[in-house]
């Protein structure tokens, strides 16, 4: 068990796989014995995992096996159906859809978009798809809505070229991002069909065999034209990561605030 002295000089426990899995156990009033039963595996080895045994790292299948064991006596919270995973190494949703994706976004949520109004914002998640969005947002990245992805609006939408004056730059950027997130992520297959649909296009063949990763914008500077009227003005892109019980590092939120005049 780690231990961390707290300014009382208590001795504190850091929590493990180990002892959340023994916590939830005895909560529901299973015995080791009855838990091991239920989930096809020894109770010697339940045993060692609640011990936290470095040689008995636990795999996706024995979490899920445990998780569900549980679940017959008292639902496991989201929370600690996370944090299990968390602690396990593991991802518990690893593969989830943009229509899962969706779903999880509260109605609080989706109300900070209207609330930010009449600034651009937008639900992303880390392929690029467009989750939910402000009308600010579909206005000001005219044909993005269609399109459902940054990606694919910036290499397969003309009219991306007319949005952003520096479009080679954003298309830049987007990409290096992508790879960013790709490199961060325990699952690189979840881009596989996004990579696909994009490999078609020159285009972002040529930036993405560039091979660079991004982990974030040197600069929130984005300038941007107005589809009507033709008149540019700049903003500032803000991007922050949204944690999720359900869906770990996988929803952004972005919002672009008007550019300091000394800047533009």
């Amino acid at each position: 068990m780690h231990k961390k002295e707290s300014p009382a000089g208590d001795a504190l426990s850091l929590p493990t796989f180990g002892s959340v899995l023994r916590r939830l156990r005895d909560a529901r009033g299973i015995s080791r014995e009855r838990l091991a039963r239920s989930a096809h595996l020894s109770a010697s080895y339940v045993a060692h995992l609640e011990l936290d045994d470095r040689d008995r790292k636990p795999t996706r299948t024995v979490v899920e096996a445990l998780i569900g064991c549980l679940d017959e006596k008292d639902l496991v919270s989201d929370a600690d159906r996370r944090h299990l995973y968390d602690l396990a190494g593991l991802t518990g949703l690893d593969m989830p859809t943009v229509d899962d994706l969706r779903a999880s976004l509260s109605a609080g949520m989706r109300q900070s978009l209207i609330r930010h109004e009449p600034n651009p914002a937008a639900y992303l998640d880390t392929r690029s798809n467009v989750l939910a969005c402000n009308a600010a947002y579909g206005q000001t990245f005219t044909g993005i809505l269609d399109n459902g992805s940054i990606l694919r609006w910036v290499f397969a939408d003309e009219r991306s070229k007319h949005a952003l004056v520096e479009w080679e730059r954003e298309a830049y950027l987007t990409v290096s991002l992508v790879r960013g997130f790709i490199g961060r992520s325990d699952n690189p297959k979840w881009w596989a069909e996004t990579l696909e649909d994009l490999s078609r296009f020159p285009e972002f063949r040529r930036i993405w065999e560039a091979g660079d990763a991004g982990y974030g914008r040197e600069t929130p500077r984005m300038v941007l034209r107005d589809a009507e009227t033709g008149a540019t003005r700049t903003i500032d892109l803000q991007l922050f990561q949204v944690d999720s019980v359900e869906y770990h590092d996988r929803i952004l939120f972005v919002v672009g605030m008007p550019a300091d005049p000394v800047e533009e």
